[in-house]
């Protein structure tokens, strides 16, 4: 394919990635941000081993390593009896896999530190309202009646509540998930918790407390680790008008070992409250116009694949662009390489969240009882650990990847 004009419309870890892929390609990018100054937006996530893979082939592996802090296990318990409930390991796959933990910002840092260290131009304080097709070519309309292009295509990365997307004939229901979690990242002080493991609390479902350790995003701070509560948002504003202590004291009864954390909160304003819902495209794609991460599809965080499966879309994107001569084969090439992982992974996001996160005492019990149990017996422990990897179907050669070989190069587990 000749090199394209392309607008990627948000700055976000999707769009930087995408910008990066395209113009390694020969392609020329603009990226348009609605926020004057483009930044992280949350607490922290875990990147798999498929998101790890994509910033490996960007060359940002060893970045985002010293910004991260390795992950080797989840673990979870139940609060009454402290029956194990969750214990999912990635070395019962062979291979060497892990998972990364990381700030938010640390993975926004990486990517925007690259894109702007090749002066990719960002456009900040934009806010694209509309797409429009004339000729074969596109047009932004910003908010304010300025308008932008014409570009070849444009990519919308601009999350989960895209207006391109709600917009767009492709755009599929929508379904808000009734819970959602507040988070914060707090300084975490030595012997906390396991700092190889994402530890987690659980009362019935509709309980969750969780600690990742997420490293230090600069070598001058301190080990951080964020905390998550799970609830419903509807009861968040009941929830901040009793107060913080009492909401601390809590968290507290469910965890005393948490009060280290739980002291460096004084604030509501330190808390995000994350509202998460289910959607997939059929199609990822409208006109001259694809849909990359959140604006693709959306679900809960419960196995950790949101920012890779992003970072998935957008390499196996520039894969298709690079093999197809026109840009209406390249976009039916992207969606058919994304199509069963994307399908598979919202199905079982769909599938594991009431276990973990609903008012169902019966579900709860079944998993505390039942699944616990079985997920100890093989083949169980592999499939779990395919799932978390988010390689329980291969992902990576419809998006022109090669998996990283774990075992040569080694990260250490965290001391």
């Amino acid at each position: 394919m000749k090199p394209l004009k392309i607008a990627i419309v948000g700055a976000g870890p999707a769009g930087l990635a995408a910008s990066l892929f395209l113009t390694r390609a020969g392609h020329t990018t603009d990226i348009i941000e609605r926020f004057d100054s483009p930044a992280a937006v949350g607490s922290a996530l875990m990147l798999q081993p498929t998101g790890l893979t994509v910033l490996e082939t960007l060359g940002l592996g060893p970045a985002i390593h010293a910004a991260g802090n390795r992950i080797d296990r989840l673990f979870g318990t139940e609060t009454t009896r402290g029956r194990t409930v969750l214990d999912v390991r990635y070395n019962a796959l062979p291979g060497g896999r892990y998972g990364l933990g990381v700030h938010r910002a640390a993975l926004f840092d990486t990517l925007y530190d690259e894109v702007s260290a090749r002066r990719h131009p960002i456009f900040t304080g934009q806010k694209v309202v509309a797409v429009t097709e004339e000729g074969g070519r596109s047009y932004l309309s910003v908010e304010g009646g300025e308008r932008l292009g014409p570009y070849d295509l444009v990519i919308d990365a601009s999350g989960a509540r895209s207006e391109l997307v709600a917009a767009s004939p492709a755009a599929p229901r929508v379904r808000n998930l009734v819970y959602g979690a507040f988070w914060a990242t707090l300084d975490c002080p030595d012997g906390l918790v396991d700092q190889a493991a994402l530890t987690q609390r659980y009362d019935k479902a509709s309980v969750m407390i969780g600690v990742l350790p997420v490293g230090s995003r600069k070598p001058e701070m301190p080990k951080q680790a964020a905390l998550f509560w799970s609830l419903k948002v509807g009861d968040a504003d009941e929830v901040r008008r009793r107060g913080l202590d009492r909401w601390k004291r809590t968290v507290r009864g469910y965890w005393p070992e948490c009060e280290p954390l739980l002291a460096q909160i004084t604030d509501w304003e330190q808390l995000t409250l994350a509202r998460y819902a289910h959607r997939t495209l059929r199609l990822p794609y409208s006109g001259r116009t694809v849909f990359v991460g959140d604006a693709a599809h959306s679900t809960s965080p419960q196995l950790g694949q949101g920012a890779n499966m992003a970072l998935l879309d957008v390499a196996a994107l520039a894969h298709a662009l690079a093999s197809y001569e026109t840009i209406e084969a390249a976009f039916s090439a992207y969606a058919r390489a994304r199509r069963m992982h994307v399908r598979l992974f919202q199905l079982l996001s769909l599938a594991f969240t009431p276990f973990y996160q609903s008012d169902s005492a019966a579900l709860a019990w079944v998993r505390d009882r039942l699944v616990a149990t079985i997920a100890k017996v093989p083949p169980a422990p592999q499939i779990l650990a395919a799932i978390v990897s988010g390689t329980l179907v291969d992902p990576f050669a419809a998006a022109g990847l090669s998996e990283c070989d774990w075992l040569r190069n080694v990260v250490p587990q965290p001391s």
